[in-house]
């Protein structure tokens, strides 16, 4: 909730700010103080989108350590578990940063409204966002995040660093699911809140609905057509 309340007010703040202003208009390079603060939106905004979908392995791990509490076994607190979750999407943010830094250098995506301009760019991810979500890959990770019981006890580790490496290694399942859908967002606007909230509830469905594996799939045709559409209307 914290993240979103961020989010929303960042998003309000720019849109005043480009209230009249000319979106052709020079701005300045990014320094490290605004690279830092990049950093930070990238950051919070992955947590408001994924934090949602990784809830029930989290109240999972949360339920197996009140059990051993109860029981006078040795446990460590959630919170260490949700830090490794957030450190792999945070080294995301990382990348994702980095490129957005890239794309405005190159004038590929206009550092205003945080949106590229080139709907063959444009195309081709959304394409490739579609056929991503058949691979192999999207469905074996996206298989390993439909069972949080079964993720819990397979890589089970002890101690507050264990703790931490699990959560690791969950959200990298969920990133290996989840990392092109994200790349749109230099598409549609990185601070485009319904796009943000959109992806966010597809991320969510997906993992929430085991029993309907169709999904991804029909997602993954509409993702591929609409970029069809923008490369043929290009």
């Amino acid at each position: 909730m914290l993240a979103w309340l961020y989010l929303v007010r960042e998003a309000t703040e720019m849109e005043a700010m480009m209230a009249g202003m000319d979106r052709r208009m020079v701005m300045p390079a990014k320094g490290p103080v605004d690279l830092l603060l990049l950093l930070a939106m990238w950051s919070i905004m992955m947590a408001g989108m994924m934090l949602p979908s990784a809830a029930p392995v989290i109240l999972t791990f949360a339920g197996i350590n009140r059990s051993r509490r109860t029981r006078g076994q040795t446990y460590v607190p959630t919170v260490l578990f949700v830090a490794g979750y957030l450190l792999t999407w945070a080294g995301f943010s990382v990348a994702a940063t980095l490129v957005q830094w890239g794309l405005e250098q190159t004038a590929v995506m206009s550092p205003m409204d945080m949106k590229a301009d080139s709907r063959l760019l444009g195309g081709l991810l959304f394409v490739a966002a579609g056929i991503y979500q058949f691979t192999p890959l999207k469905q074996a990770c996206l298989r390993l995040c439909w069972s949080p019981l079964s993720f819990v006890a397979n890589h089970w580790r002890d101690g507050s660093m264990g703790a931490v490496r699990m959560g690791m290694t969950h959200g990298l399942y969920c990133l290996g699911c989840c990392w092109v859908l994200m790349l749109l967002l230099f598409v549609v606007g990185v601070m485009n809140l319904l796009w943000v909230a959109g992806l966010a509830a597809v991320v969510l469905v997906e993992k929430l609905l085991p029993s309907q594996p169709w999904i991804s799939r029909v997602g993954g045709l509409a993702l591929a057509a609409y970029g069809l559409w923008l490369l043929a209307t290009g």
